[in-house]
């Protein structure tokens, strides 16, 4: 064996990994261990070593952004390695949608290799659509997108509907549609694949996975399926990476004891990832106390600053800290990309981003967001889905009505005209269906096809409005949008129409990720939920809001609990350096109670620096004290407002006392946060304001938060 391990260092639990060649081995690998290294390397000595080539190899993750690092990374290493050859390296879905592309008979299930991919909300529309063509009667349409997810497998057992309405009598007609439309979901994508590989003898003779915690039940089925002949006999090896104390998503099907029933169902052998060489030794010390399952995680690094632990009024005076702070670590050297802010919902980033803005400091918003939120795109995707897919008559229907740049057809008039196919109605809709012969044409110049070419074959000069304010922006995202599709066209094998099929499939399963390209991200300051911190590492992590009720979640079982306190886990172990956590005394979230966590709690003494840990005794004299302080700045308010004679605009704190407070019909209050309100109710030491959009909050006139505006 030649010495290429050794040359990247892994250390004995690594090297045993990848050695391994058991039918079937789940590596138990702790936050930070190097797993995506061990997958690299476990690869690589397949390949040279064992001779096993790249194409009977199938690599699978869970995130687009997952496979392009493994891919990348194999390059670095090897690079002659080609697409042909990791055409399998991906995520389950795309893995899913090449083999019933290329490799599996998708003719015997229903659909033509040519079809299209269709999102949850695209499914969910249709379903609707048909719902009401067929006068069915259908519960809580305003979660059809999660039931047609969550009771489809009922439905195929034979069972009932839990909400007893005619959902059942829908998916026959909705699964006869989706293939007269020629479109799979992202589910149908496994579940179709995986009823043909059934059927197949053709085997990998490894399958390696990442993330392996996060499967549930249908991808567990896939696994099986692939690596099974028709005899039921696993004829593939089964190499799985995870960590069972990073299962945060069981709102998408995933149970917290999957690894170990993946571990269960495969036979397989258990191998462990302990050492971690992320995070100092004061933050794995506080991860050790939210582990759940497997024994300590081991550090590689000694030392390290203790974890600092804030206590803030509220979310507002908080952002106005961090950000003083940010801009001196900044200056110190620190780049902005290293630090990032974690929180638990995704709207306390709004006061985050305005004091950000504010001073001036740069900051990325981690939020994902689909191709609705961009309508051109939207609109512009529309129209090559329907132009390389005529069948799909629902797309074609949505470009034909749109509002702001279709041909203004009526649903009644445009579903004629496409039903009875005629020619020279709507010009759109000429162009659409004559696309792919024109394509066909115009590829075999030597100059090929150009995004400017789409951009006239489809009119969009004339589609966007040249006149209407938004043309200007919206010519440029569908310019941009157009060269990524040529670029990624080219750099494809295969003709023109097929490379911009697999492109659009990519779009729908990774949307706007997908569509804007390899933009190189800003050196800005990270702002992202703790779900969307999973997978990230980062010098220095602000974790904010650690109230009960907010981290946290009020949990109505304990296995909501048991995933919040994994969430947290997720959270603390992203930092390397500098880990802060802090709480608040007035949190301003329904439900959320002010003081800290019992997080903070489980975290032993010496390893935080926290100058707020008091006794509960103390914090009530504190508070005496403050209400003392509170009431001699009223009195003296008091008496220096009997010689204003021209109040104007003034602080909340001198709105008390007032001579003849009934004669104010309404009282209005302004709040560097909220906007203006209406003062509802007030005593000496609080004042009570009503927001349009916030709703009630209470503030210490003390603090001067609040100005009484006339």
């Amino acid at each position: 064996m030649t010495d290429f391990h050794n040359t990247y260092r892994l250390n004995t639990y690594q090297m045993e990994a990848v050695l391994d060649e058991s039918p079937a081995c789940m590596v138990n690998a702790n936050v930070g261990s190097g797993k995506t290294t061990v997958l690299i390397e476990k690869i690589l000595h397949l390949h040279f070593e064992k001779q096993v080539p790249l194409k009977d190899m199938v690599v699978l993750t869970f995130t687009n952004k997952a496979a392009d690092e493994i891919l990348q990374r194999l390059a670095q290493r090897e690079p002659s390695v080609t697409k042909e050859e990791t055409a399998c390296f991906g995520t389950f879905h795309s893995v899913a949608l090449y083999l019933l592309k290329n490799c599996l008979p998708t003719e015997e299930a229903g659909w033509t290799r040519e079809f299209s991919v269709m999102d949850p909300d695209e499914e969910a529309e249709l379903a609707l659509a048909i719902a009401a063509e067929r006068g069915l009667k259908i519960k809580y349409k305003n979660r059809l997108k999660k039931r047609l997810e969550q009771e489809y497998a009922s439905w195929l057992k034979g069972r009932n509907s839990r909400y007893k309405d005619e959902l059942f009598l829908l998916f026959p007609l909705l699964e006869e549609e989706k293939k007269r439309q020629n479109k799979m979901t992202f589910s149908d994508l496994i579940r179709v694949s995986t009823a043909l590989l059934n059927k197949e003898n053709r085997c990998p003779e490894w399958i390696i996975v990442d993330e392996v915690q996060d499967s549930d039940s249908l991808q567990m089925d896939f696994l099986e399926a692939l690596g099974t002949d028709i005899a039921g006999e696993r004829r593939s090896r089964l190499f799985a990476v995870g960590d069972p104390n990073q299962v945060i998503y069981s709102w998408r099907g995933t149970t917290e004891n999957m690894f170990f029933l993946l571990k269960h169902r495969f036979q397989a052998k258990e191998l462990s990832l302990p050492v971690n060489y992320r995070s100092n030794a004061s933050i794995l010390e506080a991860a050790n106390r939210f582990l759940q399952f497997g024994g300590k995680i081991e550090g590689s690094r000694g030392g390290g600053e203790k974890i600092t632990v804030r206590n803030h009024y509220d979310p507002f005076q908080e952002a106005e800290y961090l950000a003083d702070r940010i801009e001196s670590l900044h200056r110190d050297g620190l780049a902005y990309r290293e630090i990032a802010v974690f929180y638990r919902l995704q709207r306390q980033s709004e006061v985050l981003e305005k004091v950000f803005q504010k001073a001036g400091i740069p900051c990325s918003l981690s939020l994902k967001k689909t191709l609705g939120d961009v309508p051109v795109l939207d609109y512009l995707v529309k129209i090559l889905k329907f132009s390389v897919n005529p069948a799909d008559r629902q797309t074609g229907l949505q470009v034909l009505t749109n509002r702001k740049y279709g041909e203004k057809a009526t649903p009644k008039r445009a579903a004629s005209i496409l039903e009875k196919g005629e020619g020279g109605a709507l010009p759109l809709l000429d162009r659409m269906t004559g696309f792919q012969e024109a394509a066909v044409e115009k590829d075999k110049d030597k100059d090929g096809i150009s995004a400017q070419w789409l951009f006239d074959y489809f009119d969009l000069c004339t589609r966007l409005h040249p006149t209407s304010a938004d043309y200007e922006k919206d010519a440029k995202e569908a310019e941009k949008l157009l060269e990524h599709l040529c670029r990624f066209c080219r750099e494809q094998d295969g003709s023109f129409l097929e490379n911009l099929r697999r492109f659009l499939d990519s779009s729908m399963l990774y949307g706007l990720e997908f569509l804007k390209g390899s933009e190189q991200e800003d050196d800005g300051v990270r702002l992202m939920t703790l779900h969307a911190s999973k997978g990230l590492e980062f010098d220095t992590v602000f974790l904010i809001g650690v109230n009960p009720g907010l981290i946290p979640l009020r949990c109505q079982s304990y296995e909501q609990e048991e995933e919040e306190r994994r969430l947290f886990f997720v959270g603390i172990t992203r930092a390397r350096n500098h880990l802060e956590l802090s709480y608040y005394t007035n949190p301003g979230e329904p439900g959320v109670l002010e003081g800290y966590s019992s997080y903070l709690r489980m975290i032993p003494e010496h390893l935080l620096d926290w100058s707020e840990a008091r006794s509960q005794k103390e914090k009530k004299a504190d508070l005496q004290e403050l209400r003392r302080e509170v009431a001699a700045q009223m009195r003296k308010s008091r008496a220096e407002r009997k010689t204003d004679l021209n109040p104007g605009s003034r602080p909340m704190e001198s709105c008390v006392g007032d001579a003849h407070p009934a004669e104010e019909e309404v009282r209005r209050a302004r709040h560097r946060k909220y906007g203006e309100g209406t003062i509802v109710g007030e005593d000496e030491m609080m004042v009570e304001v009503e927001f349009e959009g916030y709703g009630r909050k209470k503030f210490l006139k003390a603090l001067g938060e609040v100005e009484e505006i006339g």
